[in-house]
């Protein structure tokens, strides 16, 4: 009789998650929103400074399609550090408000992988007041 009960958990390549996050901002700049959002597990959670958490592909689509109030720009990554199902990001933004306003700030975000490869989470973290 068989009493082995060890549960592996396989996270995909750390090459390939951060090519992933790179991914991600390209994708958040480019506007596509089902592209990006395709990157997280179903049940996701997105934890920015100023909102309520964005629960799921339906959170974050309503967030990236409508609620956030950034209206274009391009993300710079000057850092990204990962250890096993974690990435850690440090960057720029530049970009423009819906109300016209110009922006530029420094962020950080952190990424949880799932075992799949996609994000369970992410936590965004701002050197500016709330946008």
């Amino acid at each position: 009789m068989r009493t082995d009960t060890t549960v592996t958990t396989t996270v995909a390549p750390a090459a390939s998650t951060e090519a992933q996050v790179r991914h991600y901002y390209d994708l958040v700049d480019a506007g596509d929103v089902p592209g990006l959002v395709s990157l997280f597990t179903p049940d996701a959670v997105y934890h920015r400074p100023g909102y309520p958490p964005f629960d799921g592909h339906e959170g974050l689509t309503r967030f990236y399609g409508g609620t956030r109030v950034i209206r274009a720009g391009r993300h710079t990554l000057t850092t990204l550090v990962a250890e096993g199902s974690d990435i850690a990001v440090h960057g720029e933004f530049h970009g423009e408000l819906h109300d016209g306003t110009a922006v530029a700030l420094r962020f950080a975000d952190f990424f949880r992988i799932a075992a799949d490869g996609r994000f369970a989470r992410r936590d965004t973290f701002f050197f500016a007041p709330l946008v």
